[in-house]
Parts: C-alpha cells; sequence; structure tokens
C-alpha cells in the first residue's frame, strides 16, 4: 500500500488453453504478458514495443507447456523472463515454470533476449530456445540467467540451439550474485545448460558467469558456436564442467 506499483499489462491468473495472437502491444505500464499458474498457454505472432522501466515483454511466471514464437520484442527490460515466484511467495506456491518453448522470436532493445529469473523461487526446468534472434546496441544481454541466495529455487535443463546474436553486452550471462547476491538462506542451483550452433557477431564478454562458492554453475556445455568481435573476452567465476566444443572466439580488433 502507498507504493503505487505499476499494473501488468496482460496477466492470464490459473488459466489453461490460452491463445494471445497476432496482436501489437505499445507502452505498457509494466511487465507486458504475464501467464500466471497457467496451463498451455500459446503467445503467437504479437509485437510488444514497450520502453519503460520493467517492461518485460512476455513473462511466464509458475506456468507450464507455454509457446513463444514468432513474436517481436522491443523491451525496455528482458524481452522474455521465465519465472516462478519471488522469495517466501515462490516458495509457499512451489510451482514450476516447467515446458517452455521459444522459437522463432526476435529481440531487439531490453537488459536480456531469452531471461530466467530473477524471480524462479519456484524453480524452472526445461526450457528449449531454437531459431530467435537478437540484435541491439541496447540489448544488455543475449541469454541471461539471474538469482540469488534471496531467491533459491533451481534452474535446469535449459536448451538453446540455431540462435544468432547481432550485437550485446554478454551473449551468455548467468549471474547468481543478482542484487542481494550471496546474502541469504535459500541457496540457488544452475544446472545442465546445453548451447548449439549459437552465433554472435559482436559482444563485450562472450561468457559473463558467476556463480557462489558453495553452488557453484555446473553443467554448461557450449557447442558448434561462434563469438566473434569480443571486446573484454569472458568473466568465469565459480563455474564447474563448463564443456567448449568446436567453438570459435575472436577478440574486437
Amino acid at each position: 500500500a502507498g507504493h503505487y506499483l505499476r499494473p501488468r499489462c496482460l496477466q492470464p491468473s490459473r488459466c489453461k488453453s490460452v491463445l494471445i495472437e497476432c496482436v501489437t502491444i505499445t507502452n505498457a505500464p509494466m511487465w507486458v504478458i504475464h501467464p500466471v499458474l497457467s496451463r498451455n498457454v500459446t503467445v503467437r505472432g504479437v509485437r510488444v514495443v514497450s520502453s519503460g522501466p520493467n517492461n518485460d515483454g512476455c513473462d511466464p511466471e509458475s506456468s507450464t507447456d507455454v509457446l513463444i514464437e514468432d513474436t517481436l520484442f522491443d523491451t525496455g527490460d528482458d524481452c522474455i523472463a521465465i519465472k516462478s515466484g519471488r522469495n517466501a511467495d515462490g516458495r509457499r506456491l512451489a510451482a514450476p515454470s516447467e515446458r517452455i518453448v521459444v522459437r522463432g522470436c526476435r529481440m531487439r532493445a531490453g537488459h536480456g533476449g531469452v531471461t530466467i529469473g530473477s524471480e524462479v523461487s519456484g524453480s524452472v526446468r526445461d526450457v528449449f530456445v531454437e531459431r530467435s534472434a537478437m540484435s541491439s546496441p541496447d540489448l544488455e544481454r543475449g541469454i541471461r540467467f539471474k538469482t540469488n541466495a534471496m531467491r533459491g529455487g533451481t534452474i535446469e535443463n535449459v536448451f538453446v540451439r540455431d540462435v544468432e546474436i547481432g550485437e550485446t553486452g554478454s551473449a551468455i550471462d548467468i549471474d547468481m550474485l543478482y542484487e542481494e547476491g550471496a546474502s541469504g538462506a535459500f541457496t540457488p542451483v544452475v544446472r545442465n545448460v546445453v548451447i548449439d550452433r549459437l552465433t554472435v557477431a559482436k559482444a563485450t564478454y562472450a561468457f559473463f558467469v558467476r556463480g557462489l562458492e558453495t553452488s557453484p554453475v555446473r553443467g554448461v556445455a557450449v557447442r558448434d558456436s561462434a563469438f566473434r568481435c569480443v571486446a573484454k573476452g569472458s568473466r568465469l567465476e565459480h563455474v564447474e564442467d563448463l564443456v567448449l566444443r568446436n567453438v570459435v572466439l575472436e577478440p574486437a580488433q
């Protein structure tokens, strides 16, 4: 009360068999498309152009069997952000987001192209991203995970393939020190992330990965991928079982 929170734009809550198709949404006040505790959701052929604060494009939260396809995002925050509740509220419901498919989408400006987090206290698993493209001088990160020890939860089984990134800040960004960082009693887990055939034309960092000493990022595999014109190389902290197979990293000239 008294904080004058901005409302979400379109928020199906506890719904089944939802279709959002062939609409354009501009300048929404906050998260634009926000399915919550819903099942069998399709977002198709949509245009989201909304550059204000917290203007995430599509945020499936604690939802299952979600398809986001052939959609354009040009946003002031994350283009797509998969969530599952924040802190005690997410742990109380214990409703993970599962079986999320993103394909054939385009991302322009935003804090992240395809993001998981930061509200992931109920966990996220089985996410598939394919045949999508993202690029902008204002796209801060490409594939982005964000969590901390206040959020907790597990992010696992994330599969990315055939994605093109033109220009971004960090191409692959996994940050377990987001905001509150390690200050909390609920240690997050990030594991089993497989990325195939990712091409990056220009980036500040190829990999920006910060795990926790008590919970390293585990099981990241990047295969048949190319990172070109990378200004600052990579930053890796507390990462285990990182596999790079047939990967090219070229520094900026």
